[in-house]
């Protein structure tokens, strides 16, 4: 319980220009969550490659709620922290499939039906804009895990509310 309270005092005093990443971060995940919804099949494509076959679709579906839902979250400053713990393990996955020199392959000989990763070495000149983005969003997200939404958002108005 004191732990709590040290990490929200700590988090109530962290600078409003922070607000501004969030913000920013927010509008980000909301907007990928949309472009995921315009071009669904493309995401299933790519959740099948990594052979999560069982409904992949849905999975996609629900890759892109979270979005679009965590990102308005994030972005108004309401429930900064249960949005981004939502969101860590998708961009955990988007980090791990993304990475340089990965592949999959359908069929696994160990596991009938699971994935065999190969890496094909440490090649750096691999390494695409879209995995550093999805590093830096899954670095932001366990920021504002941790330091909470701020003083400009929701939370902190419905707080001031209360107060009075």
């Amino acid at each position: 319980m004191e732990l709590t309270q040290r990490i929200d005092n700590w988090s109530a005093s962290h600078p409003a220009w922070m607000d501004i990443f969030r913000m920013a971060l927010g509008i980000f995940l909301l907007g990928k969550g949309i472009a995921f919804l315009n071009d669904i099949w493309a995401l299933q494509r790519l959740l099948q490659n990594v052979n999560i076959d069982w409904n992949s679709l849905q999975l996609a579906y629900i890759i892109a709620f979270v979005h679009i839902v965590g990102g308005f979250l994030i972005a108004i400053g309401f429930q900064t922290r249960l949005a981004a713990l939502f969101q860590i393990p998708i961009l955990i996955g988007a980090v791990f499939f993304i990475w340089p020199g990965f592949s999959t392959d359908n069929i696994n000989q160990m596991v009938p039906g699971g994935v065999m990763f190969v890496w094909s070495g440490k090649d750096t000149s691999a390494i695409t804009a879209e995995w550093w983005i999805s590093v830096a969003t899954l670095v932001l997200l366990i920021i504002f895990l941790i330091i909470g939404s701020g003083p400009w958002s929701v939370d902190r108005y419905i707080k001031s509310y209360e107060e009075e």
